[in-house]
């Protein structure tokens, strides 16, 4: 692994805000991506276009694009539930301040499709060969799955249904897909596995590996995507996220893998992030500053490994 890269896009002011209670101010969200791309993240979740009474965390989606400080090199992306997302996220880009990158969703499971996004599978699906219409030749596209390796309804999810899922959004052209552990069921022996079968069915295609830590296994699957040969990460700082706070599934710390101890993990293993070590510590403390309280880093308490000549943040 020594030598090599990967891209990790900073998912906390999408994924990991939707789980918190408390509405988290525009300007706050503006100025903790600038924060993110100041650190050297060419990729951020930035927002979602949500409907705002179902995620209000996300009503000022577009106030939030608006503000943001565009540079090279730099995507923004913004989750889409529906067509009807693609069409604000039209407007703000016709507007002068969309997103780059959007996230079109599916579930594995019919169930969790259910409860995550009110419609079923095959209707889902038909939404996303909609917005895939819509959106195709304005936006880079992500194709998500979601519970990709475990569902917190229907338990074990066929990989079959998983590989089919990926033939579609491929069929669609979406330029990504994201394998999804929204609930932490995965272990590294069935990452490998997904991600080995993945990319060797769909080469160019880049598959983003997108763990939750719930069961202290984000790490862990991290390391097993990296030696399949994934190069393409979600985390989020401090280790927020999770589902909306108004959507209730799954028990314990729901948030994502956090970035800290990710970036920690692979710069010790020789394995570039392309981050400004001490710019993403100091965009952690911003985080927590944000949120009012500590959040879930190892990292972010004990500092960087010696190597990297950071300190923790309270010696």
């Amino acid at each position: 692994m020594h030598g090599d890269r990967v891209t990790i896009c900073e998912c906390f002011a999408r994924d990991g805000l939707q789980h918190e209670e408390a509405f988290v101010p525009t300007d706050v969200k503006i100025e903790l991506i600038d924060a993110f791309r100041e650190a050297g993240f060419t990729r951020i979740e930035a927002t979602s276009y949500s409907h705002p009474e179902r995620v209000p965390a996300f009503r000022d989606a577009s106030a939030v694009l608006a503000g943001l400080t565009h540079a090279d090199g730099v995507a923004y992306k913004a989750t889409c539930p529906n067509p009807r997302a693609v069409q604000r996220a039209l407007a703000d880009l016709d507007a002068g301040h969309g997103a780059t990158e959007l996230s079109l969703l599916v579930s594995a499971t019919e169930s969790h499709t259910e409860r995550n996004l009110g419609t079923t599978r095959e209707r889902q699906w038909d939404k996303v060969a909609e917005m895939a219409r819509l959106a195709t030749g304005r936006f880079r596209l992500v194709g998500v799955i979601s519970v990709a390796f475990g569902c917190p309804f229907e338990g074990a999810v066929d990989p079959a249904v998983v590989a089919e899922d990926v033939a579609r959004f491929a069929e669609l052209g979406v330029d990504l897909v994201t394998l999804g552990d929204t609930t932490g069921l995965a272990t590294p022996k069935t990452v490998s596995a997904a991600f080995r079968r993945t990319l060797a069915a769909h080469p160019g295609l880049p598959v983003v590996a997108h763990f939750h830590n719930t069961r202290g296994t984000g790490i862990a699957n991290c390391v097993a995507a990296l030696e399949a040969g994934c190069r393409d990460f979600d985390t989020a700082i401090g280790g927020v996220g999770g589902h909306p706070a108004q959507i209730q599934y799954g028990g314990g710390i729901t948030g994502n893998v956090c970035t800290e101890d990710l970036v920690n993990l692979l710069e010790s293993e020789g394995v570039s992030t392309g981050l400004d070590l001490g710019l993403l510590m100091a965009a952690s403390r911003r985080c927590e500053q944000a949120l009012g309280r500590t959040l879930h880093s190892m990292v972010a308490r004990a500092g960087f490994g010696l190597t990297h000549g950071e300190v923790p943040q309270d010696a």
